[in-house]
């Protein structure tokens, strides 16, 4: 199939972009998963239709699609390729000082790996007034925040827990999307905000969006990470393996 840009928007059931519903209809019917009316609205058939083709093909990265019956930005480079990467929201100054403190940080690792210590993991731990020994993702968060705050006030909420800063930061009023609203609108979306993921008995893992990649991942640098995205790993990482689907708290942006 030919490039077709990402329309900034989850393609779905209610969707009122004829224009994009249509080239999704032509593009399944072309791979075999029609047939499938080119009429540019988006019902049952169409639905069905792409649940086929989430289950028939990979994504462009070559892994397993979920079967959810949407067009984000996953399933969208599977359908029309990559030539045409997925725009993202612009980012503001403060996010663009977070990011660049960030990337300054990678390869920065624990020593001993494995022992959530090290110079740098200690001073992370110590901006949010926690000592060696404990997970890190979220104080490596603030202490970007911190540094990117330069002398003014920082608008993160100081804390070492993930859940809590979430809850924090939404109470103190910084701007934020809900997983469902980023999975609807990918575009709103913005280099610099931190993703909030949420995990059984109150633990959790946060970190920088950097990119939305052309095969419709989060480009991201996380602490207390590794290779596999591991929420209990041993540096600061780059990874291209993100899904909007699997922050399933959301993203705040610190202005």
């Amino acid at each position: 199939m030919g490039s077709a840009a990402f329309p900034g928007e989850t393609i779905r059931r209610g969707s009122s972009n004829s224009a994009a519903i249509r080239a999704v209809q032509q593009a399944l019917n072309a791979r075999g998963c029609g047939p499938v009316d080119e009429d540019g609205r988006f019902g049952v058939q169409t639905e069905g239709a792409v649940r086929l083709f989430q289950m028939r093909f990979p994504d462009a990265a070559g892994e397993a699609m979920l079967p959810d019956g949407e067009v984000g930005p996953i399933a969208w480079a599977a359908l029309f390729g990559t030539d045409v990467a997925p725009k993202l929201a612009k980012s503001t100054g403060m996010g663009r000082r977070v990011l660049e403190a960030a990337v300054s940080q990678l390869g920065a690792m624990e020593e001993p790996p494995g022992s959530n210590a090290g110079p740098k993991v200690t001073e992370y731990l110590a901006s949010v007034g926690i000592g060696p020994g404990h997970a890190w993702c979220a104080a490596f968060v603030y202490w970007c925040a911190k540094r990117a705050s330069g002398g003014d006030i920082c608008t993160l909420p100081r804390s070492g827990g993930v859940q809590r800063m979430w809850r924090d930061g939404l109470a103190a009023g910084l701007p934020a999307l809900k997983t469902e609203e980023a999975l609807a609108h990918p575009s709103r979306i913005a280099p610099g905000m931190i993703f909030f993921i949420a995990f059984d008995k109150g633990l959790g893992h946060t970190g920088f969006v950097e990119a939305l990649l052309p095969d419709g991942r989060l480009q991201t640098v996380e602490g207390n990470t590794n290779d596999g995205a591991s929420r209990d790993g041993i540096g600061v990482f780059r990874l291209a393996r993100r899904r909007i689907g699997t922050v399933n708290l959301g993203f705040l942006a610190l202005g």
